[in-house]
């Protein structure tokens, strides 16, 4: 399951939830249509409340701005592939802020993957030989990958392609 840093929530202790919650995604039956969603796995929330959406069976991330009926594809949507302009099960997502582009976990292509976040058409792979199936980053700009193939969760500081075992 997809990993989150605690400094970017803070929940108090005794915090209780609604028990009816509303569809902000999807609720269109399972589908590849821009209004629905299949297998939804990851997903990551940025500062406007727009939720984005990793979809491991139709190979791609949608974006869902607050109050919207359907998702626009930011990534992937090209069928299920490696070439730079695909992905092939992709588990999670997030937003690098300082460079504007997203980071998707895309499971099936052992790698991990930076695309533009706005108007991006292809992705590069940043870390390769990889099984992530969650990712998250910390105020500093280090990247965490959890690799479920050797059981372990690495640190990328930005530039490093080897990381550390954390």
């Amino acid at each position: 399951y997809p990993l989150r840093s605690p400094s970017s929530t803070n929940i108090h202790l005794n915090a209780r939830w609604q028990q009816n919650g509303i569809t902000v995604a999807g609720g269109n039956r399972q589908g590849n249509g821009i209004n629905q969603l299949s297998n939804p796995y990851g997903l990551y929330v940025d500062d406007d409340q727009t939720i984005y959406v990793a979809e491991w069976s139709n190979h791609r991330i949608v974006e869902w701005k607050r109050g919207a009926t359907s998702g626009q594809v930011v990534a992937g949507g090209n069928g299920q592939g490696s070439g730079d302009h695909q992905l092939y099960n992709p588990y999670d997502v997030i937003i690098d802020k300082e460079r504007d582009s997203l980071i998707i976990c895309d499971y099936s292509n052992r790698r991990v993957v930076r695309w533009p976040r706005r108007n991006g058409t292809s992705g590069e792979t940043i870390i390769s030989n990889i099984s992530c199936v969650g990712l998250t980053m910390d105020e500093n700009g280090s990247l965490y990958v959890t690799d479920v193939g050797k059981h372990e969760v690495r640190r990328y500081r930005r530039g490093e392609s080897q990381g550390t075992v954390v």
